[in-house]
């Protein structure tokens, strides 16, 4: 694309955390060295997520309390893209918005910061720190000597916590980490067999108002294909779960020449059942792979889970 056909200035909302800042910085960086002549402003946004820091979000309303004050400055014509942390992004987005591109996916796995060298290195009784149900559930089930505590904030927070000894150990995105200069704070990489990563995590969406044909395709510039697949499958898996911050769900896809390895697993809040399967296909079927788990998954045992919990 050149200047020719399109906008000289974007306006590229964003959250004001370090990691969401990082991200804008990113995607301001890469849009302008690729689309001659188009600059770029950030636009930073406060939103509940960032104000509400004490209470789990499950108990506020979800993932939705990071994005509807941006998708709010997209109707009102404030800006006119923004970027998220995908695993933050609902899987049903307001009418009038669209998923436009989805980045490049950093380390999808979870991580352990703590003075321990393992999650299976820990005392009876330590206390470690997460935020998210799907963590929680999945920690009690492998580790149930550990004691799971709700941990909020941005990074930088729950890394000064758990420095002041408020925690044994928190459970943090790897992604995050590394984005923000912090991988060498990592203790262990939790492998995917023992801590399955939520969906989308590890990478970044952009979205857009659906009529800004523009946006869509600037864009398109920072769209990673593979990665488009995987989270595709990973969000029709969610969206066939009801998945949201209340359900401890979590789903992982990996594409390699074309075809779509798809992970998935309800669990229940105490960790006492865990409902697991995969399933493998084209790229081309990206979506309906993740129905079709999903709905093995509910067949499963996952559907009394979910009922259990409220949904």
């Amino acid at each position: 694309m050149s200047k020719t056909d399109s906008p000289s200035v974007f306006r590229l909302g964003t959250r004001g955390s370090a990691l969401a800042l990082w991200q804008a910085n990113w995607t301001q960086t890469t849009l302008e060295a690729s689309l001659d002549g188009t600059r770029i402003d950030i636009v930073r946004i406060k939103t509940t997520g960032d104000r509400i820091q004490d209470v789990p979000l499950a108990e506020v309303g979800g993932k939705g309390l990071f994005t509807k004050e941006l998708d709010q400055a997209l109707f009102d014509d404030r800006i006119d893209m923004a970027v998220h942390s995908l695993k933050d992004l609902p899987f049903e987005l307001p009418e009038g918005i669209v998923l436009s591109a989805i980045g490049e996916r950093e380390d999808p796995r979870d991580a352990l910061v703590s003075d321990h060298r393992s999650l299976a290195d820990m005392p009876e009784g330590a206390r470690i720190g997460t935020s998210s149900l799907r963590r929680g559930s999945q920690l009690r089930a492998r580790f149930p000597g550990l004691d799971v505590v709700m941990l909020r904030g941005n990074v930088d927070t729950r890394l000064r916590k758990l420095d002041e000894g408020e925690f044994d150990g928190i459970i943090l995105a790897a992604a995050g980490l590394k984005r923000l200069g912090f991988g060498d704070r990592i203790t262990e990489l939790i492998a995917p067999d023992v801590m399955l990563p939520a969906i989308g995590q590890g990478a970044l969406a952009f979205v857009c108002r659906e009529a800004d044909a523009s946006a869509r395709d600037a864009l398109q510039v920072v769209n990673h294909p593979d990665t488009h697949s995987a989270v595709t499958s990973e969000r029709a898996l969610m969206a066939s779960l009801e998945g949201s911050c209340q359900v401890p769900v979590a789903g992982y896809a990996q594409v390699e020449d074309g075809t779509i390895r798809l992970r998935g697993l309800i669990a229940a809040l105490d960790g006492s059942r865990i409902v697991a399967d995969q399933i493998s296909g084209s790229t081309e079927d990206a979506a309906s792979l993740g129905t079709e788990l999903g709905v093995r998954l509910r067949a499963a045992g996952g559907d009394a889970i979910l009922k259990e919990i409220g949904h």
